[in-house]
Order: structure tokens, then sequence, then C-alpha cells
């Protein structure tokens, strides 16, 4: 039995300034340039949600499709389209809200909601400079014991 991949295309709309509050201005200005702009600034992403499973035998599905497009739309689009993240967005009141962030923390979002036996893949895409950043879980290497 193989495994077959689902994915739902989407896109949102956010506005974000990059800071670390452990630097100063100058500094922070140098890291993070026009996403350190004081006013805030907008990115377009586009959003691929793969989930990863076996099809089910009776309904021939390894998602409903119509769930997964709700379950993005409730959890992601209506909480983050057209926000600004760092004042609208909880997890990024502490969290820098760089697009590797945004890709964990909608990781982790989708994750809480989905069937454990579905492996899901994030994939962030941020339309204006074709930057693709990708979240998945990532189980740590198990180190054997030395038994010698």
């Amino acid at each position: 039995m193989h495994k077959t991949a689902i994915i739902r295309c989407e896109h949102f709309n956010v506005a974000h300034k990059l800071r670390n509050k452990n630097w100063d201005n100058e500094k922070n200005r140098t890291i993070f340039g026009e996403c350190n702009s004081p006013n805030y600034h907008w990115h377009n992403y586009d959003l691929e949600v793969k989930t990863i499973g076996f099809c089910d035998p009776e309904t021939g599905y390894v998602i409903d499709t119509k769930n997964l497009s709700s379950l993005i739309k409730d959890k992601i689009l209506d909480r983050f389209d057209y926000k600004n993240l760092n004042l609208d967005i909880a997890q990024f009141v502490e969290l820098n809200p760089t697009a590797e962030n945004i890709a964990m923390v909608i990781y982790k979002i989708l994750r809480a909601e989905l069937e454990e036996h579905l492996k899901l893949k994030i994939t962030l895409r941020n339309s204006k400079k074709l930057c693709r950043i990708s979240a998945q879980l990532m189980h740590p290497i198990s180190k054997k014991k030395d038994v010698t």
C-alpha cells in the first residue's frame, strides 16, 4: 500500500516587523533591513498545506478536501489574513515573526487539528521574492548507547 499526498494551496497577506528586543535599533536595522521598518510592512504569502497518508479503504480519501479547506480557512486564513502579526496574533507577541516562525506556527496550529496518522508539511512562499520556507515535524535522531 502506498501513501498519497493531498495538497491545498491558499494565499494570505500580513504585516510585520522583525526585531530582536535585546538589540539596539541600529543592529536591528542592519540585520533585518526593510523588515525592521518602524511602521511595519506587508508580505503576500502563498501557503501550501500538504497532508500525506494512506487512502481510507471506505472513502478513497487521504483526507476530505472540503474539511481540509475549511480547517485552513477557520484556523489560518481568518486568523492571519490582513493582520499585523506583531499586534494581532498572540503567538508573535514574543516570537519574532520571520517566515520560518510563521510556517512553524501554522504547522503547530494545523497539526493539533489533524488525525495523528497524517503527516503534515507546510510550505510558505513569499510571493514577492519567491522564497520558500517549509516546516514539518522532525524527530530527533536517537543516539544508540555504547554497550561495550
